[in-house]
């Protein structure tokens, strides 16, 4: 008993759901457990041109310290701890040869194709050699993003076409986006990206004004037929939030005891967006947005308990390369400064300023939910039913 309270006490100082909590939730006991994540799915880590050949790159995921190396064009991931001390190799990568790194405290030298411990520099007579392994992670790199697949050694490795929202992967859609460090659980930003009436916060955005954007105050469902779920078993997992005018009330006027108080933009050109969708691991798209010929697409990948990596990305169907490159002129001269930082800043203060209520896990007991956080409850349902396993401190080096 002692010994099992202890292990108890270790896995909360490492920022995991307390068992007494789980027992008390009554909807997505799964979900709230996945503090750190989903195992055995695919996550985007960071951007292609992040990492040059040669090139050095290292990124924490679920918790799990990873060095990433791209050799001959193709990336490589090994998990950046050392078997034989456990120091990170990451702290003074040294590659005698293109395809291995030798840490650089004992010489243990390992292959990144396979984690193959295949000499020790300056030991090579030893008989743990060709014996051992470092952990491998399978890497893809798609729309110019890096993903990872953090999971099970032996777990079979499913396409990325499962774990990415429908479209994004496309060929006639052309990416581009950047990526940051927000200091809240991966839930509180799928939650926040997902939410219908969060775009209240938004109500002053220069992004309104700027791409003439009727958006209303507040968004209330008529019914249940507002949600909508993908369930296909060889397909990504999701939810949909249709903005149907059967099935969604906008609301434009805000009212404190029926005293008018605020007014929505109800005479904006553009009423987007047409639906909001959230898919299996952790993925949000808003189509269109925050134009009718743009679709955002967005992660929150865990990073630990505390901090996740917010990827903005926008996609535009192009015809060829020289609407590609319209497209990123675009993005860059007014998309990413308007919308990815304009508009979706006040989501990452929103988030930051949420994480504290939700910090020790008691916040899942304490919301008190209304109406339009429907579909955060189908989403809920949705994770705990469709994920391949919950990330846990036995799976944290």
């Amino acid at each position: 008993m002692e010994r099992a309270k202890a292990a108890h006490r270790q896995e909360n100082s490492q920022g995991f759901v307390d068992p007494d909590i789980l027992a008390k939730i009554r909807v997505g006991k799964a979900y709230v457990a996945a503090k750190y994540g989903f195992r055995n799915h695919w996550y985007p880590a960071f951007f292609s041109h992040e990492l040059p050949e040669n090139g050095f790159m290292t990124a924490q995921l679920l918790g799990e310290k990873i060095l990433l190396k791209r050799i001959d064009g193709k990336v490589y991931a090994i998990r950046d701890q050392c078997l034989h001390r456990g120091v990170p190799l990451s702290r003074k990568p040294e590659c005698y040869t293109r395809d291995t790194i030798s840490c650089w405290y004992h010489g243990f030298t390992y292959r990144f194709s396979d984690g193959l411990l295949c000499d020790i520099v300056g030991a090579d007579e030893s008989a743990v050699i060709g014996k051992k392994r470092i952990k491998t992670y399978p890497v893809e790199e798609a729309k110019g993003l890096v993903f990872v697949f953090v999971g099970d050694v032996d777990y079979p490795v499913p396409p990325l076409a499962h774990d990415v929202p429908p479209k994004f992967l496309d060929a006639d859609m052309a990416i581009r986006g950047q990526k940051r460090t927000v200091n809240a659980n991966w839930r509180i930003g799928a939650e926040n990206g997902f939410d219908s009436t969060h775009i209240f916060i938004h109500k002053n955005s220069i992004l309104i004004s700027d791409n003439d954007l009727a958006l209303p105050l507040g968004l209330l469902p008529k019914g249940r037929f507002a949600f909508e779920k993908l369930e296909e078993v060889d397909g990504p997992k999701g939810v949909f939030d249709n903005f149907g005018p059967d099935v969604i009330k906008p609301i434009f006027t805000g009212t404190v005891e029926g005293e008018k108080v605020l007014e929505g933009t109800p005479h904006g050109r553009n009423m987007l967006p047409h639906n909001i969708s959230m898919w299996l691991p952790c993925a949000l798209r808003v189509d269109p947005w925050p134009d009718p010929s743009l679709t955002q697409f967005e992660w929150y990948v865990p990073i630990d308990g505390k901090q996740h990596i917010y990827i903005q990305t926008l996609g535009r169907r192009v015809a060829n390369e020289g609407e590609e490159k319209q497209f990123a002129m675009e993005f860059e001269r007014r998309w990413r400064p308007v919308a990815l930082d304009g508009f979706n800043n006040d989501d990452v203060w929103a988030r930051e300023a949420t994480e504290d209520f939700y910090a020790d896990d008691k916040g899942w007991l304490k919301e008190q939910l209304f109406e339009p956080d429907g579909n955060i409850i189908e989403w809920r349902k949705l994770a705990s039913k469709h994920n391949r396993g919950i990330q846990g401190p036995e799976h944290i080096g």
